[in-house]
């Protein structure tokens, strides 16, 4: 169900609130150029400054705007077990596809720790389970064993979002867990890479403002048109490397906002753009083709 160009979303903010309009209209923007699936309140969502009557609202708007388009895989990670297990209880409840599970932050569990977590949850949920492994955020790494040792025990645990940049690990993932466990990249830049190792796609965000050329890049990739592809990665990469030059998703709300998809606005500890990434993103929206 989860393959290609699958869209890590923004949450469009006004005026401190959700602005929710904004947010199913882009919901089905994305769809109509192309987007395979989406994940509402991920890291680029936002999810950490939302509250969890916004959270499970967001999940809801995503399920009602796709109206079953595309697969909508519902962030609902938590550094508490506790909170992750209600969030993912309430992403099956508003009929999500599937729940990505971030590894917990800040408290640093071990591997048997991440395991016994991921295990809770997925226990908890009768809902497919993505691990969303992004060390440079959680500060711990899941090991390959430990998630192969989830996959073969924990029925319902079907694919890892990889956020590591270590592209031998889809290889190597695959050969403990098997070609049906489902292996899709976090992280842009090194995405090409990823699919050659055999994954299945990629949670994007630079799919946001460029959905359609990620969809195209990705279908190549998956028909092994790796020509094709590296011509779209060309077009896509000062983009891909853009949307981080500070923390995300600062940039990438930036982009959309000159798409005319959102304001720039976010919630504090994040602010946004300085005016020298601003010029860079506008640059590399004008290479990609996405401004005039």
């Amino acid at each position: 169900m989860f393959k290609g160009s699958i869209t890590a979303l923004i949450t469009p903010m006004r005026d401190g609130a959700v602005d929710e309009k904004a947010f199913q209209d882009f919901v089905e923007w994305q769809i109509k150029e192309g987007t395979h699936g989406i994940v509402p309140v991920g890291t680029t969502g936002e999810s950490p400054t939302l509250d969890h009557n916004e959270h499970e609202r967001v999940i809801s708007l995503a399920v009602e705007a796709a109206a079953g388009r595309v697969p909508v895989m519902a962030g609902t990670g938590s550094n508490s077990t506790d909170e992750a297990i209600s969030l993912t209880r309430f992403a099956k409840q508003a009929k999500a596809d599937a729940a990505l599970v971030v590894v917990p932050y800040y408290n640093k569990p071990t591997q048997e720790g991440l395991y016994q977590h991921f295990r809770a949850v997925a226990s908890a949920a009768d809902i497919p389970i993505f691990v969303y492994n992004v060390p440079s955020r959680t500060v711990t790494n899941i090991s390959v064993e430990t998630l192969a040792r989830l996959a073969k025990d924990v029925p319902n645990i079907v694919g890892v979002k990889d956020a590591t940049s270590d592209l031998s690990r889809a290889t190597l993932q695959r050969i403990q867990i098997g070609p049906d466990f489902v292996q899709l990249s976090g992280e842009d830049a090194s995405t090409l890479g990823f699919m050659a190792h055999g994954g299945h796609g990629a949670i994007s965000v630079t799919a946001n403002v460029a959905p359609r050329l990620c969809s195209e890049f990705q279908e190549a990739c998956l028909a092994g048109d790796f020509i094709k592809a590296r011509a779209i990665q060309d077009r896509l990469m000062p983009l891909h490397a853009a949307l981080f030059v500070e923390t995300s998703p600062a940039p990438v709300k930036y982009a959309a906002s000159l798409l005319g998809r959102a304001t720039a606005e976010l919630r504090l500890p994040l602010v946004e753009t300085t005016e020298s990434t601003r010029r860079q993103v506008e640059d590399a929206m004008r290479h990609a083709g996405l401004l005039n």
